[in-house]
């Protein structure tokens, strides 16, 4: 039997997508599953605030660790630079009496340091980025211990603590009105942008999805971030925190899709050799990205210590496998020079919502740490069996075929991985859409 233009539209789009938006029918089977198993639960609005709270570090965590690993290396300090940061910025706000104000911007300065020490070895140097970041976790948390003395140093000031646990203003009565109205202003953007690259596509002739397609993607999209934004709404609003994730997510993809230092990242990634040859400064890129992680560590380490209202020698403790696996779990190639920071949100939100939902359950930590490992390993499997399918579709295994229609997503890591060996990739791939 014949299928329809409109199934045969649906099953391109998926085929051709599947890398893309893979995880993101993971994460939505993974809810509806744990809706169900949890009595509904799970998509209560004070269980939605509390998953995005739970989760605000290692969401700031995988960002960085994403670019990180585009770049074909690889940071396991940064929970212990989580603990120090939150540590040094607990003593100086509590035992030193130095205002918020001023201790902030000296914590994020701190992991800038943090981040240029462990770069210039690991770009300068050329010491593996594994043996850099393993000693710095050793350092960092030895650290951690010596500036705290032992033991758990709070509280921290009310205006430190509302970072973490608080909420903007509503205003009105009843749903929180400035939720909905930064939903809506969110749908419309997003939609925007939608039509926007699909007239992109067919002003250079590269296929697009038709005029139908977009508008039922364009419907999809409006339905779920107004859901989403009424069940914020229908319990205090948008956390704080969760305002700061945004804006976070969205410079980090503008950057990364939009910028010319984006474009350095994802060149250097897919082949060094060639990124070089082609006048790209790699070390100075590599020696940034980790200056980078370690500003956002000292970010993720100042919330959660604000939401503990207090630094712990324990703080921050596996933190690090946590935003490997969103990293890679959110499409990430271990290859290097493939991945996008949505996807490395998608990754931690995979994580979180199998957190709760197994919390919530009832399961035990081992079954959730053996789960957890095989969500990582099928994960993993899956970009794998992505690169073989895409390799065997090229005619002759020699073209690069596209992971979607008109996608200038960098190339799949099997063919980085030739390129690597005879330093014929393209400098500086484009980032994906």
């Amino acid at each position: 039997m014949q299928s329809t233009p409109f199934v045969r539209i649906l099953r391109d789009l998926v085929r051709n997508n599947a890398r893309q938006y893979g995880m993101v029918i993971a994460l939505a089977v993974i809810v509806v599953l744990f809706q169900i198993l949890t009595g509904g639960l799970l998509l209560r609005p004070l269980n939605i605030t509390n998953v995005i709270m739970q989760n605000s570090y290692v969401l700031i965590l995988a960002v960085g660790m994403m670019l990180v690993i585009i770049t074909g290396h690889i940071d396991l300090s940064v929970g212990s630079v989580v603990a120090f940061t939150g540590a040094a910025s607990t003593v100086l706000m509590t035992s030193w009496g130095l205002p918020p104000v001023v201790v902030v911007p000296l914590a994020l300065a701190m992991g800038g340091l943090i981040g240029a020490w462990q770069g210039f070895w690991i770009a300068y140097v050329r010491i593996p980025a594994f043996i850099v970041t393993l000693a710095g976790m050793l350092i960092f948390r030895g650290a951690t211990l010596i500036v705290l003395g032992g033991r758990s140093i709070g509280p921290l000031p009310q205006s430190v603590r509302t970072w973490a646990s608080g909420f903007i203003p509503g205003f009105t009565d009843g749903p929180h009105l400035l939720t909905l109205l930064l939903g809506a202003a969110g749908s419309v953007a997003l939609v925007w942008i939608q039509w926007r690259v699909r007239a992109r596509d067919l002003h250079h002739g590269l296929p697009a999805l038709s005029a139908r397609m977009t508008a039922v993607k364009a419907v999809a999209t409006v339905a779920v971030v107004m859901l989403f934004a009424y069940a914020l709404a229908d319990h205090n609003g948008i956390p704080i925190v969760g305002l700061l994730l945004l804006a976070l997510i969205v410079g980090y993809a503008f950057l990364m899709k939009s910028t010319t230092a984006g474009r350095r990242i994802y060149a250097v990634g897919g082949s060094e050799k060639a990124a070089r040859l082609s006048g790209v400064k790699t070390q100075r890129t590599t020696f940034w990205v980790f200056v980078n992680m370690g500003v956002l560590s000292a970010l993720a380490g100042l919330v959660f210590a604000a939401r503990l209202n207090a630094a712990t020698p324990g703080a921050g403790e596996m933190f690090e496998l946590d935003a490997i696996a969103a990293a890679f779990i959110g499409g990430a190639s271990a290859s290097g020079g493939v991945g996008t920071v949505i996807g490395a949100v998608v990754g931690a939100l995979v994580m979180g919502v199998m957190n709760n939902g197994m919390s919530i359950i009832g399961l035990g930590v081992d079954w959730q740490q053996a789960i957890k490992g095989l969500v990582l390993l099928a994960a993993v499997a899956f970009d794998i069996y992505n690169k073989k399918r895409v390799g065997s579709a090229r005619p002759g295994g020699g073209t690069a075929a596209p992971t979607g229609p008109g996608d200038p997503s960098p190339p799949d890591g099997a063919q980085q991985d030739r390129e690597k060996e005879d330093g014929t990739a393209a400098a500086a791939p484009a980032p994906p859409r």
